[in-house]
């Protein structure tokens, strides 16, 4: 039976919850049967100990573990909330309203071409305040699922960098 290891397909099925300011656990995922995680172990971008806590898992075995912020996205960082000019969100001299909605995550790029996830927390008369953290940071996460399959990555997938097919990627 195949461990989850380097270039394996891993299939998993969990519940994540986070603790809150009170701490409790609260459920803020999960991934069913239906829709299952499908990722490419070893290059999926996930937290190192994330991946280090399934490795030389198989199919069938269980998990329980959580992960800090310093194991996971970090700490929640203020310098990471930021006013943009609202005149940035201008396409052809208007904005759209509805994109530009408190809540809203929106892509972005900064001065180098780097991409990101910006969450809109306010909307000013000329600045748009957004959150750049990820939604987890700061939290620690606390998973409990199964694994539901592992198979051996495909050549395209190696090449690709992700899953192709079922639960992955499609071109």
């Amino acid at each position: 039976m195949a461990q989850i290891s380097p270039n394996k397909v891993v299939t998993i099925t969990y519940d994540l919850s986070v603790t809150d300011e009170n701490q409790e656990k609260v459920l803020v995922e999960s991934a069913e049967a239906d829709a299952p995680m499908v990722f490419l172990f070893g290059q999926s971008g996930l937290p190192e100990e994330f991946e280090s806590q399934l490795s030389g898992k198989s199919a069938g075995d269980a998990f329980t573990f959580s992960l800090t912020p310093e194991q996971a996205y970090g700490d929640y960082d203020q310098q990471a909330v930021v006013d943009i000019p609202k005149n940035v969100f201008e396409i052809d001299g208007k904005i759209d309203e509805e994109m530009l909605q408190e809540g809203n995550f929106l892509p972005m790029s900064d001065n180098q071409g780097n991409h990101m996830q910006g969450k809109i927390v306010e909307i000013g008369a000329d600045t748009v305040k957004m959150d750049f953290n990820h939604p987890l940071a700061g939290m620690v996460m606390h998973f409990d699922g199964k694994v539901a399959a592992v198979r051996d990555a495909t050549k395209e997938e190696l090449d690709h960098g992700h899953v192709h097919g079922e639960g992955g990627h499609h071109h």
